[in-house]
């Protein structure tokens, strides 16, 4: 069993346990969503920044830092909207920290976990995430479509995650309308930062692209940039950073 469908599996019996103990209905007073998909059309390649507070592959990556400061700093900073890492075991996240951020910041909020069941979507909505994350290599075919037809109901944006030209192929034939290439294989964790000029070319004409995992640099920024994507999501190398605000700002600007 490689890493992903270990955290998968584990993922699955936690839903389950969530949903005997949490019992959940699509919450009618939900605050309105924020327009996250908009937030990636603006002029120019936009930021998705991160919080992450480890990882399987880096280990704690920042330590005694409150979610609050960081997302305001990442605001300051001219990100044009957050990813939050919720998963716990293996990332050290927490719903607590999507609705922090929420509450700390007016950008849109991605919530960056192992969707792989429908309690998820209503659990992200009532948490107050504007988007949630679908990775292709977790889901069958008939989960992807199911899970991205209820997210686009209840009015989340869905980023569908892909590896391959298979996984964007699946992407593609459930109308992903925001498509991420994530350079790391997400079996062996390592990172080719080639994978997203290689799949670009690929993606349906009328798909936002998001280029995950191993960016730091403005240069490497200003490529993504000039290749045609439309955003870039950074975690690890703000995070690290000793001024969050200045090394967003090195990105965005």
């Amino acid at each position: 069993m490689n890493k992903l469908e270990e955290i998968v599996a584990r993922t699955r019996t936690e839903v389950a346990r969530r949903r005997r103990l949490v019992p959940l209905s699509p919450a009618s007073d939900a605050a309105p969503r924020r327009p996250f998909l908009e937030a990636l059309r603006r002029p120019g390649l936009s930021l998705i920044a991160e919080h992450k507070r480890s990882s399987p592959s880096a280990g704690v990556i920042r330590a005694g830092l409150e979610i609050e400061d960081v997302v305001r700093a990442y605001e300051r900073g001219g990100a044009a909207a957050l990813s939050v890492l919720t998963e716990e075991d293996s990332f050290g996240g927490s719903l607590d920290d999507l609705r922090a951020a929420r509450e700390a910041t007016e950008l849109p909020i991605l919530r960056k976990d192992f969707i792989v069941d429908p309690y998820q979507v209503t659990e992200s909505l009532v948490a107050g995430a504007d988007a949630i994350l679908l990775i292709v290599a977790a889901l069958s075919s008939t989960e992807l479509a199911a899970l991205h037809e209820q997210a686009r109901a209840a009015g989340l944006c869905a980023l569908v995650e892909v590896h391959d030209e298979h996984e964007l192929e699946l992407a593609a034939s459930v109308g992903a309308e925001l498509i991420g290439i994530n350079n790391r294989d997400l079996a062996t964790l390592s990172v080719d930062t080639r994978r997203t000029l290689e799949l670009l070319p690929l993606v349906p004409q009328q798909s936002i692209v998001v280029a995950e995992s191993g960016f730091r640099t403005r240069a490497e920024i200003e490529e993504l940039e000039r290749a045609g994507v439309h955003a870039v999501l950074v975690g690890e190398a703000l995070m690290r950073s000793a001024d969050i605000e200045s090394a967003c700002r090195e990105l965005t600007v």
